[in-house]
């Protein structure tokens, strides 16, 4: 076990020489040894998790501006019989963070929590969220701007009175899918909006996410930075700082109690 530490180390097995003493190489050990260190790295880093940053308010009450994310890039991802009892997956749920490459811009990676699942009924009445035919407690939800938007409250209502012009992917999605005043999500696709109901550019306005464009979960805020968070909206500090109380926080989902398969009524 030793051996095995002092390899992982960088450092060979201790050797005689003629006078009886023992040499060993010195820190930090040979070429390959780095090669090995690096190529583990790579693949922690590229296949298993990748770090993500929060850069706008969509998420706040949640996820903060400045907030570092490590994303779970396996939770979704499927694999064979045999890598999946060591890396076991699942579809995303509704109630999930997801992170997903933004349909109109595959290079853009977005943060917003799923809403709705395959097979789900949507609509939204006074900003009540109501979920095949019940209404649904959220309270991660962040409502912070005063006054009430027609379309924004009461998705898919009013889209010709929104104040944010919607994308030709959300107008599709009006099209076909909106039957007697509800969403209906298709197979292969999520409707997903930000926790900060009132100032997210989401689902609502630019249409479903693919299931082929999400990328992970996040697990936890390793590093946090930017203007301290407060509910008074108006009164955000402009001076950033580190903010201690966030590191290291996880990111839990919050089931909506509705399960999956669970039918339209």
């Amino acid at each position: 076990m030793k051996d095995l530490l002092a390899r992982f180390l960088g450092r060979s097995k201790p050797d005689a020489d003629a006078s009886g003493e023992t040499s060993q190489h010195a820190w930090p050990g040979s070429l390959s040894d780095w090669t090995w260190t690096g190529i583990l790295f790579l693949f922690l880093t590229t296949t298993l998790v990748q770090g993500f940053e929060i850069p706008t308010g969509s998420m706040e009450g949640t996820l903060l501006v400045g907030d570092r994310l490590l994303v779970n890039k396996q939770a979704y991802a499927k694999s064979d019989a045999l890598s999946r009892v060591i890396l076991p997956y699942r579809e995303p749920e509704r109630g999930d963070i997801i992170v997903f490459r933004f349909p109109l811009d595959l290079n853009q990676a977005y943060v917003k929590r799923v809403i709705g699942v395959p097979g789900d009924r949507i609509r939204l009445e006074n900003r009540k969220l109501i979920l095949n035919g019940q209404p649904v407690d959220e309270p991660y939800v962040s409502k912070r701007l005063a006054g009430s938007e027609p379309y924004r409250d009461n998705f898919p209502k009013y889209a010709e009175m929104s104040s944010t012009p919607l994308a030709q992917r959300g107008l599709l999605m009006h099209e076909l899918y909106v039957r007697n005043g509800e969403l209906v999500v298709p197979e292969g696709h999520y409707f997903a909006m930000g926790d900060n109901r009132d100032n997210s550019l989401d689902s609502r306005y630019w249409g479903l996410v693919p299931r082929e464009n999400i990328m992970g979960k996040p697990l936890l805020v390793y590093w946090s930075y930017g203007t301290p968070y407060t509910d008074d909206y108006p009164e955000i500090a402009s001076s950033k700082t580190v903010r201690w109380a966030r590191m290291f926080r996880t990111i839990p989902s919050f089931p909506t109690g509705w399960q999956r398969g669970q039918g339209n009524e």
